[in-house]
């Protein structure tokens, strides 16, 4: 478990080992969503396209080009 400290101004940092876990870096986004159980869940927004790169492939699999993707149009 791991802690922080709330600012006068409203601010906290969050603690090293969480953001390395989730990938978090200056700049990225975040949300907040409550649950009615009072459980708060954070949520980084932030997700680059470099992040994504690969994500879709298997092994063996041949590449397809964005022209290849778009439909075609008549």
């Amino acid at each position: 478990m791991s802690e922080a400290t709330l600012t006068a101004k409203g601010q906290t940092t969050i603690p090293k080992e969480i953001r390395e876990r989730l990938g978090l870096e200056a700049g990225d986004k975040l949300t907040f969503t409550t649950l009615s159980d009072g459980t708060v869940v954070m949520r980084a927004k932030t997700r680059r396209l470099l992040d994504l790169a690969g994500s879709l492939t298997r092994p063996g699999q041949p590449s397809v080009s964005v022209e290849e993707m778009k439909p075609f149009r008549s």
